[in-house]
């Protein structure tokens, strides 16, 4: 009989699963998937011969994905709360000073997310600095929010009304909101051993959005929860959550990041959002062992996590 992981060892699992899917996806960010290694030679340190990309980088070193997770999870531990403008600072704070990123290099970031954090740093509140343009639905906001999934312990409206609140601080249009909401009720019902994860999310997220036309029409005719999941691993909010419901129908979590790795393109990112729910799914000891002894920035991510599981064991 297959031994089911423990909530602790699902918390574990999600933060580590996304700090590991996020550094094995750096390597071989912005490659196209022809070009991508076969699946069983996908680890931190590509085969001889790839081009590899932010070459300076240590192999097992989460990017902005990672630190900005990071970032969440410390604003809501030390706020008992979300605080748009403590994540803010936190924010700015990564990108001037390294603040949760490895040995304080910062060497990605999106876009969108740097004209927001530039707009924060000069002053402009945290939920007015986010664009809203449709064309502005990168992934940024969704490839963080996972630790609010794993800190929120309200309801489910409440989970979803937070969720498109950090979003809006780099990403506020509607349907990056939406993409985030979905995908921590997605992650909830992961956690909590759900028959049906996906569509017992879908489910709860139409009846919160009943009244709500705008959020609704976001998610019946933009994210298609019902359509078969058929993702590239791109940059596109809405791709990036179908990618990661396709390759989670891999197998293991080790097949499910290395699945996304072989995506190309948005691979750190696909790999992290992706990493995250295997990693709950799978709980902490369905992580290869050697990827988590090969991770780096332990002693920045440590601390939270005991401050995260000590609160659920209260």
């Amino acid at each position: 009989m297959i031994k089911r992981p423990t909530r602790i060892e699902r918390l574990t699992g999600g933060l580590v699963g996304l700090l590991v899917g996020d550094a094995l996806g750096v390597p071989y960010e912005f490659h196209d998937a022809s070009t991508i290694p076969a699946v069983e030679l996908i680890e931190f340190q590509p085969p001889a011969g790839f081009a590899r990309s932010h070459h300076l980088v240590q192999p097992g070193t989460w990017s902005d994905d990672g630190a900005q997770a990071l970032c969440l999870l410390a604003s809501l531990l030390e706020c008992g709360q979300f605080d748009a403008d403590d994540f803010g600072r936190r924010l700015v704070l990564w990108y001037d000073d390294g603040y949760m990123a490895v040995d304080g290099i910062v060497f990605d970031v999106g876009i969108i997310t740097g004209k927001a954090i530039l707009a924060m740093r000069q002053n402009v509140p945290a939920l007015e600095a986010g664009a809203g343009d449709e064309y502005d639905n990168g992934n940024g906001s969704l490839m963080r929010v996972l630790p609010l999934a794993l800190f929120h312990r309200g309801s489910d409206s409440d989970l979803v009304r937070i969720a498109q609140l950090q979003s809006q601080l780099t990403h506020a249009h509607m349907r990056s909101q939406v993409c985030c909401a979905l995908y921590c009720l997605w992650a909830r019902r992961i956690l909590d051993d759900a028959v049906d994860p996906w569509n017992e999310a879908v489910g709860t997220l139409r009846t919160i959005y009943a009244n709500k036309p705008q959020e609704l029409e976001e998610l019946e005719w933009s994210i298609r929860p019902d359509d078969e999941p058929i993702g590239y691993g791109s940059g596109y909010v809405v791709d990036s959550l179908r990618s990661a419901r396709m390759v989670l129908e891999a197998g293991n979590y080790e097949a499910v990041v290395r699945a996304a790795v072989r995506l190309g393109n948005d691979t750190d990112t696909t790999a992290c959002i992706a990493g995250g729910l295997a990693g709950i799914r799978d709980g902490i000891d369905g992580i290869p062992e050697r990827w988590r002894e090969q991770l780096l920035g332990k002693t920045i991510f440590s601390p939270l996590l005991k401050q995260l599981l000590a609160r659920h064991e209260e």
